[in-house]
């Protein structure tokens, strides 16, 4: 058999095998949704025959009047309320997070038990949902705008020390290294390296997390009994479907201003 022809034959063989994952990967998928769907008792057929239905609903309920628009200063007033906390607790949590990802890194750890620490610390914070942060925090300091602001504090907290932790490792080996051949010291190391290195990425982290907090922060203040999710959860229980699309489509405009505006400036630090 020539050469040429063993190539052919591999290719095949390789071309086979992948075709043979790929079904079943498609097999365990479909198996595991209709075993869901049996626990769950939930019905694919129904549901998607009831998508007209849903959307004739939306339709007819969508449009609000003008005693409905007479309320949008309150609206916005409230989702000002709602951006300007999800910043301040992203920014603040930003502070926290950059100071255990330099504890947590491989590259600019003091000592193992501190980097064991902070990554601990960080992955219980991460881990717990923002929801729950809410629930726990709303027994200890009520329903404010503090619980709010602490909720989000922790919730974003545990995933930047993570993002943080990645991008130190991946953008400052380089230069961590070459300073630390030439002799520095450890805080020469983190400011004339790592942070000027890894700066635009974490800084572009932060972007992401205040675009997340913003949708988060609607969910939050239903427990937490602020900002627009307050307002939301005021009018949704009243069946006034006017306002709550008033409300949500102030929600969805300000999430996309925002979201191009961060994407801008994200383009230009990048």
């Amino acid at each position: 058999m020539s050469k040429t022809n063993t190539l052919n034959v591999n290719e095949i063989n390789i071309i086979q095998k992948k075709n043979l994952y790929l079904l079943l990967t498609v097999v365990v998928i479909v198996g595991l949704i209709m075993l869901a769907s049996y626990i769950t008792e939930y019905n694919h057929i129904e549901g998607v025959l009831s998508i007209p239905a849903a959307a004739s609903w939306m339709a007819s309920n969508i449009w609000f009047s003008s005693s409905t628009l007479a309320n949008l200063g309150s609206v916005m007033r409230l989702l000002w309320e709602t951006i300007l906390i999800s910043i301040v607790s992203t920014t603040t949590a930003a502070i926290f997070a950059v100071v255990f990802a330099l504890m947590g890194s491989k590259l600019t750890y003091i000592n193992k038990p501190l980097m064991l620490a902070a990554k601990i610390i960080a992955s219980i914070s991460r881990n717990i949902p923002v929801v729950a942060w809410a629930l726990i925090l709303v027994i200890s300091f009520g329903t404010n705008s503090m619980t709010g602001f602490l909720a989000l504090f922790f919730g974003s907290f545990g995933f930047l020390v993570r993002a943080f932790v990645e991008t130190i490792d991946e953008d400052s080996k380089d230069s961590v290294e070459a300073l630390k051949a030439t002799g520095a010291t450890y805080w020469h190391t983190i400011f004339k390296a790592v942070l000027p290195g890894s700066m635009p990425q974490m800084f572009s982290w932060i972007l992401f997390m205040i675009e997340t907090n913003i949708r988060s922060a609607t969910l939050v203040g239903l427990l937490t009994g602020t900002g627009i999710g307050y307002l939301f959860d005021l009018y949704y229980k009243q069946l006034n479907y006017e306002m709550v699309s008033l409300i949500t489509l102030a929600i969805v405009l300000a999430v996309l201003v925002i979201e191009a505006i961060s994407n801008i400036i994200r383009r230009e630090i990048l």
